[in-house]
């Protein structure tokens, strides 16, 4: 066997050429037709009795097809790993006609992509907005509770404070419309058209006049983007289907036991302030979130690396064979270059700072999901202890899909933390609606 790597270092490409000689496959396929002979059924021979030379004529090429691949998978994978060869993706066989009946020599080759070294820029700075959080968005939090925990009614007709539940659609479109729940106390403009409406009526009305040009107000009832919201322009209909109207819950400790679990709060102070916490730690995490993926962005943006172009589209195409088309990867190359650079920065921190993870590790962050499905985080540590067989069972699942799902989310967040320890980070507060403006 011989194995030899021509490379295209403008192009970070190879070409890997394997010859195979007689000697490398010969005593494979011989055993496997002498396996072949004890399982052969040939019509007027005993089983295990058909001649090693029938068995040869009958399933020969075939069994050398089969010792070839092996052999030559083996050979390739060997030479790639003993030379420390950083690939894009696998290599790519170029076609190659085989004669199997006169040949006894082989040359096979491969296309390979070569992945460069590359350094990360040592300037990166990001921004972490601080939230405050502000009345209005307390507010918001406050009716939602009300909503979900008081008790609706649906009154014949509308009054102020209402929702509209129904279609709503362009004038004059002959479309359905779009199922929407409107509430009236969010209209900032002539709020006329939506009182004393009926199951059956239909509320002719200019979207944009009715919120005061708001796309985020327009947006948060209809299900639009903001863009899609602020080019909504002209009069729209509503048909309305029902009136909603929900009675404030009693603050009393049924309601808090209901929000936030027994014996959580007691009071409405406790309740009042439990409710910041909680608005302030989900903005605090989005924050978090938003954070991490700017680091990304400008990591990818700012790391200079080289990529084979041609070859990775090749192999997106052969790859997602049936799925993606050359037509498809052109249109939408530059998200594939972006995710791979992603990939191959992921991995040089990876083996840089020499992350790992652990089974305990995968264990005890499922147990974490487990105890929080039960609305018990805080299990004592017998309990927790005897749910790890069904933890661990669940991680078998699915061929060890789960397993490995939980690895990458733990180690793609111990990418991200050494990250963060590298980056200058600058806190700049920023109102709850200026947030949510921001990450929309």
């Amino acid at each position: 066997m011989n194995i030899t790597l021509d490379k295209n270092d403008e192009q970070l490409t190879g070409l890997l050429t394997v010859h195979l000689t007689e000697a490398d496959y010969a005593p494979a396929v011989d055993k496997q037709i002498k396996e072949y002979t004890k399982r052969a059924q040939v019509k007027g021979f005993r089983p295990g009795m058909v001649p090693v030379g029938m068995v040869r004529k009958m399933y020969g090429k075939g069994i050398m097809g089969e010792e070839l691949n092996k052999v030559l998978n083996t050979a390739v994978d060997s030479y790639i790993k003993d030379n420390g060869i950083k690939l894009l993706g696998e290599p790519l066989p170029l076609p190659n006609t085989v004669d199997f009946d006169t040949a006894k020599e082989f040359d096979f080759q491969f296309e390979l992509g070569l992945l460069p070294d590359f350094e990360l820029p040592a300037d990166l700075a990001v921004e972490r907005h601080q939230v405050s959080l502000d009345d209005e968005t307390l507010a918001q939090t406050n009716e939602q509770i009300a909503r979900q925990y008081g008790e609706t009614t649906n009154p014949d007709e509308s009054e102020a404070g209402d929702y509209l539940f129904g279609k709503l659609k362009k004038a004059g479109e002959e479309a359905e419309g779009r199922t929407i729940l409107l509430p009236i106390s969010k209209v900032t403009g002539d709020s006329a058209p939506f009182i004393g409406k009926k199951a059956g009526d239909v509320v002719t009305f200019d979207l944009q006049a009715a919120f005061s040009n708001d796309a985020a107000s327009i947006s948060n009832f209809t299900g639009l983007s903001k863009t899609e919201a602020a080019e909504a322009t002209g009069d729209y209909e509503m048909s309305v289907e029902k009136v909603n109207r929900t009675a404030a819950p009693e603050m009393n400790q049924e309601l808090f036991d209901k929000v936030f679990g027994p014996e959580t709060v007691s009071s409405q102070e406790e309740f009042d302030a439990k409710v910041r916490e909680t608005i302030q730690s989900n903005y605090d995490r989005e924050s978090d979130g938003a954070m991490n993926n700017s680091i990304v962005e400008q990591l990818v943006e700012k790391t200079t690396i080289k990529v084979p172009t041609e070859f990775f589209k090749k192999w997106l195409v052969r790859a997602n064979e049936g799925k993606l088309t050359p037509e498809k990867v052109e249109e939408h190359y530059a998200d594939y270059e972006k995710e791979l650079k992603w990939s191959m920065i992921r991995n040089k921190v990876v083996e840089d700072a020499d992350l790992k993870v652990s089974n305990d590790e995968i264990v005890d962050r499922t147990l974490d999901k487990i105890m929080g499905q039960f609305n018990m985080p805080n299990m004592p540590d017998e309990m927790r202890e005897s749910m790890r067989s069904y933890a661990n069972e669940f991680l078998k699942q699915e061929n060890g899909k789960n397993y490995v799902s939980e690895y990458e989310a733990i180690l793609a967040e111990k990418v991200i933390e050494n990250l963060r320890g590298k980056v200058v980070v600058t806190d700049k507060p920023v109102t709850a609606e200026e947030f949510r403006t921001l990450h929309s």
